[in-house]
């Protein structure tokens, strides 16, 4: 009998973006990479609302949210960025993140997450 191995989260495909949260949190472990993702999206969300006024800025906002966020996962995580493959639910989580970060209760989710690797 042959031995199987299960494919991590990374490799399966995931069907809803409460099972795609945790896995998300999973890839944000080391804090560094978190500060950076942290500063892309408030980056880019403050470039975001600068564009109403300079619409020449629009196109600045994916490569200042993107630019750190991606520097964290190759140099810092070392895996590869989930919005290769989950485009939408990676920005849902960069969202979300960010949101409990600034409001401080992002500490808990990251501990459910990162007790059920």
């Amino acid at each position: 009998m042959a031995d199987t191995i299960a494919p991590s989260l990374s490799e399966a495909h995931i069907d809803s973006f409460e099972a795609f949260w945790p896995y998300y949190l999973r890839e944000h472990a080391h804090p560094v990479n978190r500060a950076l993702h942290l500063a892309g999206t408030g980056a880019a969300l403050a470039t975001l609302a600068a564009s109403t006024v300079n619409p020449m800025l629009l196109p600045l906002v994916p490569v200042v949210g993107y630019g750190p966020a991606w520097i964290g996962h190759y140099v810092i995580e070392k895996n590869r960025p989930a919005t290769f493959t989950y485009p939408v639910w990676s920005l849902r989580g960069d969202l979300r993140m960010f949101r409990l970060a600034v409001t401080g209760r992002l500490g808990p989710h990251l501990e459910r997450a990162l007790q059920g690797a």
